[in-house]
């Protein structure tokens, strides 16, 4: 009688050996006489007309079973994206094989986002083949445009922190970092985002229901996952005591593999991203029994939890689904870098020097705690040996300085859920404190600001806390951010490690993408100009253009560009939010997550206010204004009341604003529904002016800015984030800057917990207007409008207003002056080479992670 199938798990399959393995024998050779045959048939393929044409109808009649006859767009981008697969997994064979037989030290960046957008079309670029492609599919009947255009977004991703890690990878691949990036393969993504009368409302994002073309299913790479369960304490005799984690339920981690190419490089490197699986996907003996929900109960609680992005925590579902992504993510993450480490039988001390893990925000920080747990509970090291691994492969880049978003677990559903992982970070507490209390003896307030645990009703786990003090290097993303980490934040950690571990790293975003890819035209004109393409790879070489910022053909070549890129928004904003914009309107842009530090309330109070005073002027008066569209865009979060109230006086006030005749020729408001990569790819080159007007002290970096300047956009914003450095960059006449500075924040914040009626009398006019329901019924804003009135006005609007407006008609009066302008937007572009992913990127390798390239020869 045959054994019975694994009935354990539905992946039995499992690898357990990538590659030849340095130091040892591979498991499997081909004989040496079918080495021919294996070379013959796996050669890379060809880069010609004819290959591409006949990989093209390959996969047309072969994988997706069509014909000439019966074929669509979509059906031909799908068959595109296979061939073009084909060739990048050339590429990462060769680069993985390559890293493999040279054994460096690996980059591991962990990011609960990864926002990359299309692949395609970036595909195309780094790999430099898509005029190869163009005129390829010309000749079979298709054009390339169409096809990109039929991709769906990667809905992986939420914000910044994704769209960063996906610049990030971009850059490890381009540089030649051995590099793996690790995330989650969220099934729904975040929501999709529509408008229903002026509310935001969600939707699942069904982004894989045609399948991904540029994923790699990896049936054999899965990994156990325990939850809940107990701790067995063994004692082995006198002196050694080791702990077993037993029982609870079990999921398992399925790897999917996305190639990340380097542009030109013939590295590409891989992103993992984990699905959660169960052990038995169908319960016969229920079904048999009838029970036909519960036979399927083991799948449904397993996929759920990489189901949808960061699912919505304002209840105890919410949070422990989100719990369990965290630790489903660092568990199998860590099993896989481990397997890949145990292949050059090294001891564990060599560890540190074969392994890089960087922490994208707290998110992946049960990652330190899983290490420590396998150390010493299997592979057998003291506690001592462990934690000095652990603190020498971890560095973690902190991304907010807002106290109420620095994450905390409560210790109960952390005990429930990861019973051992709770009894570790109360002993690296422990530990922890016991060093704090040697180095500031009697000092208990300072351990109670410092513990790991936050004492109260339940006691809640300080995540940041924990990945400081399990990091050798804690780093901010600009340089204004760094210092408020350094000296408020976590300024007892400082005082306590040195200052020597905090350090920065400012933000960068990938030139491929957020301008040769985006912004064609534009970076036709720049490779024209410099007469080479090196500053694709050499942001700083942009810096030759200032010397034509005066000449007035190229203002004029560079702001033709501008207005074709404004006709295209135009007509997207046309097209999907049925609002007319003429493209000569200047662009006022204001695109990112909603939130109330980014201030979006403060934009559209002043709009409110731009349209009440336009509505008092005379004809003659009027024609002397800037004739201005005011473009948003982005998503809040499900459960965050505010931001959706924002949302839905921004449609409010436009639905009032966009059919005032008197205004028509002057103002148009609009909110673009379902903001991603894709639209901001849109949206970015189309920019006049982008608002970057977050309370000072509140936006930890931002990278939008970074790439609406690149892209010739210049900046109304605080002296915030990022904002700080690109103004030293571009220099101040060439960026507008309004309001308080971080330091005067807190003193406002004081004076309004007394002084609650204080608003700026400006402002007083707007609410009063929203009060009298000119933009409809005035009890819907009431929560909105209280947070300036009895609130306290946290985020400092009124005391920013005046300022802000006064900026606003500083950049109307610059507007005027066309030639003033168009130098303004040359000169952005031009002195914008320190804010690229590379510098980010080679600052990293060189101060954080001490590792240089290993390029593919």
């Amino acid at each position: 009688m045959p054994p019975l199938p694994d009935t354990k798990a539905n992946f039995h399959h499992k690898r357990s050996v990538t590659g030849p393995i340095p130091h040892q024998p591979p498991k499997w050779m081909p004989a040496p006489e079918s080495l021919p045959i294996w070379q013959k048939f796996t050669a890379p393929e060809g880069m010609d007309l004819e290959s591409v044409q006949r990989s093209f109808c390959r996969h047309v009649t072969k994988t997706l079973a069509r014909t000439a006859h019966n074929m669509d767009d979509f059906a031909a981008y799908q068959a595109l994206a296979l061939g073009v697969r084909d060739r990048l997994i050339d590429k990462w064979n060769i680069t993985q094989q390559h890293h493999t037989k040279m054994d460096p030290k690996r980059i591991y960046y962990l990011s609960l986002e990864f926002l990359l957008g299309r692949s395609l079309d970036n595909a195309l670029l780094n790999l430099d083949i898509k005029e190869l492609y163009r005129d390829a599919l010309k000749q079979l009947g298709f054009r390339v445009e169409d096809l990109v255009n039929e991709e769906v977004d990667a809905a992986l991703g939420n914000g910044g922190l994704g769209r960063l890690a996906a610049c990030f990878m971009d850059s490890l691949s381009t540089l030649n970092v051995a590099a793996w990036g690790y995330g989650i393969r969220y099934t729904y993504g975040i929501f999709q985002q529509r408008v229903v009368d002026g509310y935001q409302t969600e939707f699942p994002d069904y982004w894989l229901n045609f399948g991904n073309p540029w994923e790699i299913e990896r049936l054999d790479v899965t990994y156990e996952v325990r939850f809940r369960g107990y701790v067995n304490k063994i004692v082995e005799d006198e002196n050694t005591v080791r702990y077993v984690w037993e029982g609870g339920d079990k999921v398992v981690a399925v790897a999917y593999d996305v190639p990340i190419p380097g542009f030109d490089t013939k590295n590409c490197i891989n992103i993992r991203l984990w699905s959660g699986k169960p052990q038995k996907e169908f319960d016969f003996a229920s079904f048999n029994e009838g029970n036909y929900e519960k036979a399927v109960e083991e799948q449904k609680t397993s996929e759920n939890i990489t189901a949808v992005l960061y699912p919505n925590d304002n209840h105890m579902v919410g949070k422990i689904l989100r719990l369990k992504q965290q630790y489903l993510f660092v568990c199998a993450t860590l099993q896989d870098v481990i397997r890949r480490f145990k292949k050059t039988s090294r001891p564990w001390s060599d560890f540190p020097g074969q392994v890089a893990i960087q922490l994208n925000d707290t998110h992946p920080t049960l990652g330190i705690v899983e290490l420590q747990r396998v150390l010493i509970d299997e592979e057998g090291l003291s506690w001592a040996d462990a934690w000095d691994i652990v603190t020498k492969v971890y560095s973690f880049t902190n991304h907010t300085v807002l106290p109420e978003a620095l994450e905390k677990w409560a210790v109960p559903l952390v005990a429930d859920l990861l019973p051992r992982h709770m009894m570790i970070i109360f002993d690296i507490n422990l530990f922890f404190l016991q060093d704090v209390e040697r180095k500031f003896p009697h000092d208990r307030d300072r351990l109670r600001r410092m513990s790991i645990i936050e004492e109260g009703h339940p006691q809640y786990v300080r995540m940041a806390f924990l990945a400081i003090v399990g990091s050798h290097t804690v780093n901010g993303v600009a340089e204004l951010h760094s210092n408020l980490i350094k000296n408020v934040v976590f300024k007892d950690f400082v005082e306590y490690f040195g200052a020597a571990k905090f350090t920065n790293v400012t933000n960068g975003v990938t030139p491929r993408r957020w301008l040769y890819q985006c912004n064609p035209r534009l970076a036709s004109l720049i490779t024209e100009k410099l007469g080479t393409r090196a500053w694709l790879k050499d942001l700083s070489q942009l810096k030759k253009l200032s010397v034509f910022a005066d000449d007035q053909q190229f203002q004029a070549k560079f702001m033709e560009i501008k207005y074709l890129n404004k006709v295209r928004l135009s007509e997207y904003i046309r097209t999907h939010a049925n609002v007319t914009i003429p493209p000569d309107f200047m662009f006022d842009i204001q695109v990112k997550r909603i939130h109330e530090y980014k201030r979006q309330f403060m934009n559209i109070l002043s709009v409110i206010y731009r349209y009440q005073r336009l509505k008092g002027l005379t004809k003659e008066e009027r024609a002397k204004e800037v004739p201005r569209a005011v473009i948003f865009a982005g998503k809040a979060a499900p459960g965050y009341f505010i931001a959706k109230l924002v949302i839905k006086l921004i449609n409010s006030v436009a639905e009032i604003v966009n059919k005032d005749p008197d205004v028509a020729q002057l103002l148009k408001v609009v909110f673009i529904p379902n903001y991603n990569v894709s639209l901001a790819e849109v949206i970015i080159p189309a920019s006049d002016i982008s608002q970057h007007i977050s309370t000072a002290g509140t936006e930890a970096s931002g990278t939008s800015n970074m790439k609406f300047v690149l892209n010739g956009g210049l900046i109304l914003g605080t002296v915030d984030g990022a904002n700080i450095e690109i103004g030293e960059e571009v220099g101040e006449e060439n960026i507008f800057f309004f309001g308080k500075l971080a330091d005067q924040v807190e003193e406002v914040r004081h004076a309004n917990r007394y002084r609650r009626s204080d608003v700026d009398p400006k402002l007083r006019v707007v609410i009063d207007l929203i009060d009298q329901g000119v933009f409809g019924d005035p009890r819907i804003f009431e929560p909105l409008v209280s947070t300036l009135t009895v609130g306290g006005d946290y985020y400092i609007i009124s005391a920013d207003f005046e300022s802000y407006i006064t900026a606003q008609d500083v950049v109307d009066k610059a507007y005027k002056d066309k030639a003033g302008w168009s130098k303004k937007a040359v000169m952005c572009t031009a002195l914008m080479g320190k804010f690229s992913s590379d510098r980010s990127i080679l600052d990293y390798c060189k101060r954080i992670w001490k590792v240089t390239p290993c390029a593919v020869p």
